[in-house]
């Protein structure tokens, strides 16, 4: 109570009036910080405990009772469908408190942007880009604008984070304090955190003060989680399919009769219940809705699926999450990660996830999309195998993916731990373009003030001043920068290309699309031109094209019956962490009991753990998978894994990880097993230098503008930034003493 008679009046009648028992647990921590301590804030519990409302229930306090002579209040999100969505729920939080609030971005309105820059105050919810955008173009403006910011709440931490446009965020707020001359404090929103300290060190970025990250003990949530599994067989001469009765029949139709059941079972489990499909695809997300829209209209039910993915136009998918919001409406809704976030979509019957989730975080994200407004979260797991008769070698047998998912559940609902985000330290693509920027911003600059300018900027603490020197002189030799007579550094030729383009905002990857019309609807874009009369799916639906537009890239089509694929061409990216690997090598070793398992699991279970303990990869560093082939296991994560592949090149054993979530490597060798592992473990002993390693000539971290960077600083930086020898090492020592201790 004494929290709540803080609180301001008309917070205090907002929480009477929706009937609140009481403040939660994270509410009450965040108030006590706000209103205690001059500390930035890290609020990092589960989806729906409130988060959002903990942040601003205090903030809006201090505003209230003192209020800001410009914008008080800087949102940022990593999505405009985030902002809008906040910004319905603080419309009804602010009716009479006389705080305005004001969305920035491309599709908001624009002369409500031009009143905010007459008149600033109040709140503002921007994207990072946006963000950008002002402090870049509008520094005048910006000096009004935020003359007596406050604080800066940071949502979806987690995601800006792993992501580039994290450093991008980082970067543009330093800047911004440095033109004010205004440090407000900042507070960290999150569902999904490993390492708070990681978390806390982020945010803290570029600020003098200390983080507090308070643990609001919410209680134990019960979970209810099932997995089921499918099967194809490789060869129509080896079905057989269970009648009635349970007893098996042979059958002789085409290789998939695992889908047609897993859709058929997907249909009965997801009938009259408001339903979120997980996949790890846009292709797979549509095939799914579309096989489900087949099956209920053989059954004559009602058309009540959708699909939510980053390439169906932004007024479907907003459609769809009103739809989602209504509680007599029972949707089932297909998406990716773009559901994931925090967009309020009320509350789920249940959530599916077809195959495994990439790793903890994004589980961990997905079950809290189901266990909104005191709900028990309701997951179910599908997987469709197609088994291959004669096996190529003794690991062929094995679904990792399978044995993924139970370790995932195990180490979140039993461990409570989740993925550690590594920190990008040597991001030159991002020193590129905050770079560029700040002369757009500044005109030009002589090389030592911009050095003075941007290197000191936190993200950019790791960089060595030899390498911007190496950096800015690769980008006069391009012509991105140029040397004017003073000695002074303004934009080049090439560089205006760059900087004027209305892409120069963003700094994640953007594909060329092309968009989809029905007439003059828009359904959504694709990357590739499918031509007339061609049949493709989007947002659930199975399209055929009519006209084709090349020069204005518009592909205009009509609605066809049936179903169809699409695909785009994406790289799958994903990495495992090394406690994720131990945890699959330990489900293989023991024989705990896993409850969620169906029978058919649990069978396959059994099959997969005689297969591992007979195979020896448990014990065995190195094992015969042929004649001279041989699994190494060393049970390390993704680039631990990578590191000991490029130090087994350096030594001529041609080595590779057989696909991107593998756990071990391939090696081609002519001798005995034991001399492999004698040279792993040669390896392991010596002091390796890393930048001596024989990698690929244009290696490279993924990253938009790395085509300006000297290839040299693209190569340190996937050395120092992906590459981890110590880790290999050390790891490989604790693996040993296990071994030992067993």
């Amino acid at each position: 109570m004494e929290i709540f008679s803080r609180l301001a009046p008309f917070i205090q009648d907002f929480i009477y009036q929706n009937k609140w028992d009481e403040l939660r647990g994270v509410q009450v921590a965040a108030c006590e910080v706000i209103f205690g301590s001059d500390d930035n804030l890290l609020l990092s519990s589960g989806t729906a405990s409130g988060k959002t409302e903990a942040a601003f229930l205090p903030v809006l306090t201090e505003l209230y009772e003192k209020p800001s002579k410009s914008v008080g209040v800087l949102y940022i999100s990593p999505l405009k469908a985030l902002i809008n969505d906040q910004f319905k729920r603080l419309e009804q939080l602010l009716l009479d408190s006389h705080i305005p609030v004001t969305k920035w971005h491309g599709d908001a309105s624009q002369s409500k942007k031009n009143d905010l820059v007459k008149n600033p105050g109040g709140i503002l919810q921007i994207t990072p880009e946006s963000l950008e955008s002002l402090v870049t173009n509008k520094r005048g403006a910006c000096l009004q604008m935020f003359s007596d910011l406050r604080f800066v709440i940071i949502d979806e931490v987690h995601h800006f984070m792993r992501d580039v446009r994290g450093i991008q965020l980082l970067c543009v707020l330093e800047r911004l304090q440095k033109l004010t001359g205004v440090a407000p404090r900042r507070i960290g929103l999150s569902a999904t955190l490993g390492d708070v300290s990681l978390a806390q060190t982020w945010l803290n970025t570029g600020t003098d003060r200390n983080c507090a990250a308070p643990i609001s003990d919410e209680g134990k949530k019960r979970v209810r989680l099932h997995i089921e599994r499918f099967v194809n067989y490789a060869d129509k001469r080896d079905f057989e399919e269970r009648d009635g009765s349970g007893n098996l029949v042979s059958v002789d139709s085409g290789g998939d009769i695992g889908h047609r059941e897993h859709y058929e079972y997907l249909f009965k489990m997801t009938l009259d219940k408001k339903t979120i499909i997980f996949t790890n695809s846009r292709e797979e997300t549509e095939f799914v809705i579309a096989n489900l829209r087949e099956i209920a209209l053989k059954n004559k039910s009602p058309d009540v699926y959708r699909v939510h993915h980053g390439n169906v136009s932004a007024l479907i998918r907003e459609t769809t999450e009103d739809e989602m919001k209504d509680e007599d409406e029972k949707i089932v809704t297909g998406a990716t990660v773009t559901l994931e976030l925090g967009i309020d979509i009320g509350s789920l019957d249940q959530a599916v996830q077809v195959g495994a989730p990439l790793n903890v975080s994004s589980f961990a994200q997905r079950l809290g999309r189901c266990g909104r407004r005191g709900q028990i979260p309701q997951l179910l797991f599908t997987f469709v195998e197609s088994i291959r008769i004669n096996s190529a070698d003794i690991l062929g047998p094995i679904n990792w993916e399978f044995i993924r998912t139970i370790a995932i559940i195990e180490l979140y609902l039993r461990s409570h731990w989740m993925e550690p985000i590594p920190p990008l330290r040597h991001a030159y693509n991002l020193l590129y373009h905050q770079t560029m920027s700040h002369i757009k911003s500044s005109g030009e600059l002589s090389p030592a003030a911009l050095a003075q300018s941007i290197l000191p900027l936190g993200c950019f603490r790791h960089i060595p001043q030899d390498d911007y020197k190496k950096l800015l002189s690769h980008l006069i030799h391009i012509q991105q920068l140029e040397r004017t007579e003073r000695g002074g550094l303004i934009i080049g030729r090439e560089g205006e290309k760059v900087v004027n383009s209305h892409k120069f905002l963003t700094v994640f990857i953007t594909p060329e699309y092309l968009l989809v019309k029905d007439e003059n609807r828009t359904i959504g874009t694709v990357d590739k031109i499918y031509p007339v009369g061609t049949r493709f799916a989007l947002a659930g639906l199975t399209w055929e094209t009519v006209d084709v537009n090349e020069k204005s890239k518009v592909i205009f089509v009509k609605r066809v019956p049936g179903i169809s694929v699409v695909d785009w061409n994406v790289d799958f990216e994903a990495e495992l962490h090394t406690v994720l690997v131990r945890k699959i090598r330990e489900i293989l070793q023991n024989d705990a009991a896993y409850p969620y398992l169906s029978e058919r699991c649990r069978e396959r279970l059994s099959e997969i753990q005689y297969i591992t303990r007979n195979s020896g990869i448990l014990k065995n560093l190195v094992t015969p998978l042929s004649d001279k082939k041989y699994a190494i296991f060393p049970w390390v994560g993704t680039r631990r894994l990578m590191t000991l592949h490029y130090a087994l090149s350096q030594r001529k054993i041609k080595n590779k990880l057989p696909w991107i979530t593998c756990v071990y490597l391939e090696a081609a060798f002519t001798g005995t097993a034991e001399e492999l592992e004698d040279i792993v473990r040669d390896i392991l002993r010596k002091d390796l230098d890393p930048n001596s390693l024989p990698l690929p000539e244009k290696i490279q971290m993924n990253g938009k503008y790395n085509e300006f960077i000297p290839q040299e600083l693209l190569r340190k930086q996937f050395v120092l930034d992906y590459l981890d020898f110590e880790g290999l090492a050390a790891d490989m020592a604790d693996r040993d003493l296990e071994k030992g201790d067993s």
